[in-house]
This record gives C-alpha cells, sequence and structure tokens, in this order.
C-alpha cells in the first residue's frame, strides 16, 4: 500500500467522551464519531468515573462501527489501531485500550500506544501542518503546561500548573455560583455580557498568582480563593446577574493577563538556550475559549511569532487527534505490543 494510503483508526475514552476517529497521511479525517456523556454526569455536578466507565463500555462498539461506516472502510482497510494508554480516568482508558487490542490482534494489525496529552499537542501538526519544533501551552480541564515540541519523541516541559489548571479553575468557580457542569464555556458566556469592563475590575481586583516571576509556572488557587471570597461576601443575598457577569470578566482577564506574561517567560527560556520558538500553538478543551485565543494571536503577533489554534471541533478530547498521533508513530515504526499497559498518569514525552 503507498505511503498516502495509510489509514489509522484512533480510539480515545480518557475522560467522558467516547471518541474514533481514521486518519489518513493526506491530512483527511475520514471518519469522526463522538458519543459525549454530559447528560449522565450533568447532575453530579462533574464527571463520575464508574458511570463514565460503563458509558464507554456500553457505546465504543457502536461507534466504532458508525465510524467505519461514515468513512467507507472497513476494518480490513485500516492499517493500524491507536487508543489513549493515559492519561485519565483509568476504567474508561481500560475500556478503548482493550477494545482496540482486541481489534488490532483480531485484524492482525499493528496496536499503537497514544498518550492523550500527546494527542493533544500533536493535533497542530494535523489541522495547520505545523513543523518541528515549536512552543505549546496546554490547557485543559486537568492539566496547564508549557511544552517544547521539538520532534514526535523529545517533548520537554518548560513549566506546568502547581495546583489547579485553568479548566478546573473555570469549573470550580461555575459550581460555586450553581452553573453546571462543565462550568467554563458558562463562565466565558458571562464574562462577554459584562458592560462596564473597567467597573469590574475595579469593584473585583484579582490576583495574578506568579505573575512578574521567573519561570513559566502557574497557581490558580489563589486566584479561585479570592472568586470564592467574593461569592461569600453575599452568601446571605442573591447575587445580582450583573455583579456575576462583572466578576466572571474579572476572573478571566486575570487568567489571560497571567497566560500573557508566562508565555512571555516561556519564549523568553527558549531563546535563552538559542531554542527560539518561531511557533507558538494552544491546545486541550480550554484553547476553545474566543477571549484567550483572540489575545494570545495578538499578543504573539507583536512577539514575531506565528499563533495555531486548532478548529472548536477538535480542541476538546476527540478521536481524530489519537488516530493522528498514532500515524505519526506508525509512520516512524514506533509499534506497541498489545501487553501495553494502560495508566492513569503519565507525563508527556516518557514511555515508561
Amino acid at each position: 500500500m503507498a505511503m498516502t494510503d495509510i489509514r489509522v483508526l484512533g480510539i480515545e475514552t480518557s475522560c467522558d467522551e467516547t471518541a474514533v476517529a481514521i486518519v489518513n497521511e493526506k491530512k483527511d479525517i475520514l471518519g469522526h464519531v463522538v458519543y459525549t456523556q454530559a447528560t449522565e454526569h450533568l447532575k453530579h455536578g462533574g464527571v463520575v468515573p464508574e458511570i463514565g466507565a460503563r458509558a464507554h463500555v456500553e457505546k465504543i462498539d457502536s461507534v466504532v462501527k458508525q465510524c467505519l461506516k461514515d468513512a467507507n472502510l472497513s476494518l480490513k482497510e485500516i492499517d493500524a489501531v491507536a487508543a489513549t494508554c493515559g492519561p485519565g480516568l483509568i476504567g474508561g482508558v481500560m475500556v478503548g485500550s482493550v477494545y482496540a487490542k482486541a481489534l488490532a490482534a483480531g485484524q492482525n494489525k499493528p496496536f499503537i500506544a497514544v498518550n492523550h496529552l500527546e494527542g493533544h499537542v500533536l493535533t497542530p501538526r494535523l489541522t495547520d501542518n505545523l513543523d518541528f519544533p515549536y512552543l505549546c501551552l496546554l490547557v485543559s480541564g486537568g492539566h496547564t503546561q508549557f511544552l517544547h515540541v521539538q520532534s514526535l519523541t523529545e517533548i520537554t516541559l518548560l513549566g506546568q500548573t502547581r495546583d489547579d489548571a485553568i479548566g478546573e479553575a473555570y469549573d470550580k468557580f461555575a459550581k460555586m455560583i450553581g452553573l453546571p457542569y462543565p462550568g467554563g464555556p458558562a463562565i466565558e458566556k458571562l464574562a462577554t455580557e459584562c458592560t462596564d469592563t473597567k467597573n469590574a475590575l475595579e469593584n473585583y481586583p484579582l490576583p495574578r498568582p506568579l505573575m512578574q516571576t521567573e519561570g513559566c509556572d502557574f497557581s490558580f488557587s489563589g486566584l479561585k480563593t479570592a472568586v470564592r471570597n467574593y461569592i461569600e461576601q453575599d452568601k446571605n443575598t442573591e447575587i445580582a446577574r450583573n455583579k456575576v457577569q462583572d466578576l466572571a470578566f474579572s476572573f478571566q482577564e486575570a487568567i489571560v493577563e497571567t497566560v500573557f506574561d508566562r508565555t512571555s517567560n516561556a519564549l523568553s527560556m527558549l531563546k535563552d538556550d538559542n531554542l527560539a520558538a518561531q511557533c507558538f500553538a494552544i491546545v486541550g478543551g480550554v484553547s476553545a475559549n474566543k477571549r484567550l485565543r483572540e489575545a494570545l494571536s495578538t499578543f504573539l503577533q507583536s512577539q514575531d511569532v506565528t499563533f495555531h489554534a486548532a478548529p472548536l471541533s477538535l480542541c476538546t478530547d476527540n478521536g481524530a487527534m489519537i488516530a493522528w498521533a498514532g500515524l505519526e508513530r506508525y509512520k516512524a515504526n514506533l509499534i506497541d505490543d498489545i501487553s501495553f499497559r494502560t495508566r492513569p498518569r503519565w507525563p508527556v514525552g516518557t514511555r515508561v
């Protein structure tokens, strides 16, 4: 089979989406099906691992079959099967990886274990034809990290959050004011409804933890606590909607300014080591935040650094990123044995 005909099926089940995609070397997404469990977890205010794992078991077979149907392909026409093997909620990870291993073994196809985070990190190579190296900001519900992506097998951690991830801070803020999970999009919407931004910043002066300090680590627990304190001040009376909008705006601006500061430091770190990054990519669920995307794009343009962000449909967990990461590893002959063990924690850039 010609190299341009390579097709890899990818399975993602690390959290609350059962996602399957088929990608080819020409970077076409031939099929992509996502079953979201949002409704199942809504009443619990967050993802319940046991419920998630059961839903993956119930849906994965039909999602795979639908993806193959949409792509008008049979399993025999797939060259390799890739699956998220961590990090993530281990019950869900096991469902997807075991299913993928069974497919690979049954069809005598190569199996490729994909690090979920590396799936996000490599997405700009699928969507934007981005070449190595590049500086990547991974922002999601569970992770906030700066990564220097030098090659498929060389990804260096430059800095990360010391406590809450950005997405986690958004979700916890939403929960404090009674908004359903996931709360990030709801807080973003409230922020856009703020009518007096200057007044919002004056009335709700929030901290920017670690800002103007060395390195590019983050910390958001102090910001989250400050938000809670403002909410607690009005706990005996319902917070007026305009006050919630103002607080949401101030909160989002605090995050944006912190990201600017940390990004500037990350760029300087690479420059100091003669590894100047000319390309910057933001990936992960929080990269769908419009304010953050637009502000970073403008900031990086002033730094003569190109900005890349995936289409909104590929920001959150999806099968296409796993299929693409699998395809990259397949081309590099980085094939895994079906005995590869799943893991709840798996640092980027490692295989042990």
